[in-house]
């Protein structure tokens, strides 16, 4: 599942406007706000084609790291289902 890793990454760098010595912050460090994490969900969703829901980020206010593991997991659920 690298390639997931690679282009969330790409998405979440493109999107939080991600410095260097940033990579470990959570979203809400990054300065993220609703319109981020709506742009952050449709990309995963159109370019990945993986579902995740915008409270997700809101709850777990995650580094790049969770969101990479969320949408892992949600991809691999919808292809067992």
């Amino acid at each position: 599942m690298s390639n997931i890793r690679v282009r969330v990454e790409a998405i979440w760098k493109d999107v939080l406007s991600v410095q260097d010595g940033q990579e470990d912050a959570t979203f809400f460090e990054l300065g993220g706000e609703s319109i981020s994490a709506v742009r952050l969900v449709s990309r995963i969703e159109d370019e990945l084609d993986v579902l995740i829901d915008v409270g997700d980020i809101f709850e777990d206010d995650p580094t790049v790291a969770d969101l990479i593991a969320t949408v892992t997991t949600k991809a691999d659920e919808a292809k067992a289902a």
